[in-house]
């Protein structure tokens, strides 16, 4: 597996800036659900970092979940459209206060269809917080309650966010020199 250092353009944001505004985005929520009781869905596996340092900087009680949805074919670089639920939440969310945990927004489509998803489910809030918007890809109307970083349509990894499942491990935000980048065999 290559290096990634050999196909890194640029770190578009670092491990401090990151913690940062995880750290002003947790003080937010925790303002805005005091005595509320949130439950935090995170979707998998990008999001996993994220919710991790995000949770640590929420103050008030709450509670997480965890739900996995596939609409990227193998080494597809960008949503096929298809959205597809592979691993369902375990708690009822009827009447809880939800906040949708995501690492980037991209087109909405995945993202409206999850909302769609949920919303069926009849929990008496649901907001979403993103780490990351391309808010000039966008394609669907999709609203965001918490936003960490809005940036340009780059293809980005690195914080959880993964190229080819790779790199998630990485304390930072990167982008891809897709001409320098070899993917694995």
């Amino acid at each position: 597996m290559q290096d990634y250092i050999e196909f890194l353009d640029e770190v578009l944001i670092d491990e401090e800036t990151l913690q940062h505004r995880i750290k002003e985005l947790g003080a937010e929520i925790s303002q805005d659900y005091q005595d509320k009781d949130p439950h935090l869905i995170c979707i998998l596996r990008g999001g996993v970092m994220f919710l991790t340092d995000l949770m640590r900087q929420i103050s008030i009680p709450h509670t997480i979940d965890f739900m996995a949805i596939s609409s990227y074919g193998a080494g597809a670089r960008q949503s096929s459209g298809q959205v597809r639920l592979t691993m369902d939440l375990k708690d009822d969310i009827r009447d809880r206060h939800v906040i949708l945990v995501e690492d980037i927004i991209d087109s909405g489509y995945t993202l409206a269809s999850v909302v769609e998803f949920l919303a069926l489910r009849k929990p008496t809030s649901l907001k979403i917080c993103t780490l990351l918007d391309k808010v000039e890809r966008r394609e669907t109307d999709v609203y965001i309650d918490y936003c960490g970083f809005e940036i340009a349509d780059k293809f980005v990894f690195g914080y959880g966010l993964d190229l080819d499942e790779y790199y998630r491990d990485l304390p930072f935000i990167g982008t891809v020199n897709l001409e320098k980048f070899q993917p694995p065999e």
